[in-house]
């Protein structure tokens, strides 16, 4: 067995996804800044999935894990547990296929994200993160409901329509010394390292967490996948409290670090990416960033690929972004 074959995908599962998403997924931009560049001291390459379809990466993994189903299955309908990004993916991608989506939500999701869900056609199952656990419920709801379970990070096709992100970041800029993505449940980071490491095994690969939903950044100290209590951060993509089983396997093998900045500093980045980059971004997709201005990266890696993960702001959080605004 060689070390690919070890975990969920490999990289010729992202060239097949590759191919399934032509004519479907946005190729999304890579945006630069000289601004950016005298702040941080580096070359800094942003590849802004902000910009997807449904205004995030997910859609790529959403749409492969629909299209690999078997015909007969995928018109039963699919079902997933998402606070918003993933919900809206899965929403679109069963809607092109023609099928049912019933999306378990906290009811605390952005408001912006559970009305692009519904707007796809897609029904929701509200639940409260405090006393449920969406991840049980989503499998309840599924069974009951005769759907299948396409879970947000976990399943391979999720990861490999992931991993495409990272495959047009380094076809387009192909001398990076570091990639560095926000981590929830770690879809994009493994799907993104397998195709890293592969392209060039010699690149650095950061994921990065906020100070309340740490769970990987633990798990990757601790050896092994823990759990942390309900997560409180203003990036709600990431509020998992334990990364996934077999997207952890990949990282411990080929991450770095997972660095942690503060909901303060993800602030900051987002007025910086809004008011001098004019990119709308939401605080999960500026949370990668944050990291690389509040110079947590080691100083050796000069030419760094940063994934801007959505761009689906909820417009109350304006106000707290400029508080003279109210």
């Amino acid at each position: 067995m060689t070390a690919e074959q070890r975990y969920a995908i490999t990289y010729d599962d992202v060239l097949a996804a590759a191919r399934t998403l032509v004519g479907v997924v946005n190729h999304t931009p890579v945006a630069t800044s000289r601004t950016l560049d005298a702040l941080t001291g580096r070359q800094v390459f942003l590849k802004c999935e902000n910009q997807q379809r449904t205004g995030s990466f997910k859609f790529r993994g959403a749409y492969t894990a629909v299209h690999a189903l078997a015909p007969e299955t995928r018109a039963r309908g699919v079902a997933t547990f998402s606070s918003g990004n993933h919900a809206q993916g899965l929403a679109l991608a069963a809607r092109l296929h023609g099928v049912p989506a019933v999306i378990v939500m906290p009811d605390d999701a952005p408001t912006v994200k559970a009305e692009a869900t519904r707007g796809y056609g897609a029904e929701i199952v509200p639940f409260s993160r405090q006393s449920v656990d969406g991840e049980t419920l989503q499998y309840e709801v599924a069974a009951a409901r005769g759907m299948t379970l396409v879970h947000a990070f976990e399943d391979p096709p999720i990861m490999a329509g992931q991993g495409t992100a990272t495959l047009e970041l380094l076809q387009t800029i192909p001398d990076l010394d570091a990639l560095v993505a926000p981590v929830g449940g770690g879809g994009l980071m493994a799907g993104g390292a397998v195709v890293a490491k592969t392209l060039n095994p010699s690149i650095h690969i950061f994921g990065v967490e906020t100070a309340g939903a740490d769970d990987t950044k633990r798990s990757f100290d601790a050896g092994e996948r823990v759990s942390i209590p309900p997560p409180t951060t203003i990036a709600d993509g990431i509020r998992l409290r334990t990364p996934g089983e077999r997207t952890f396997a990949i990282m411990q093998a080929h991450l770095d670090d997972v660095l942690v900045v503060s909901d303060d500093d993800v602030l900051e980045t987002l007025r910086f990416l809004i008011q001098r980059m004019k990119l709308v971004v939401e605080p999960t997709g500026a949370v990668a960033l944050a990291a690389v201005v509040r110079g947590l990266l080691p100083a050796q890696y000069r030419r760094v690929g940063v994934f801007i993960t959505g761009g689906n702001l909820d417009p109350a959080l304006l106000t707290r972004l400029w508080p003279a605004a109210r």
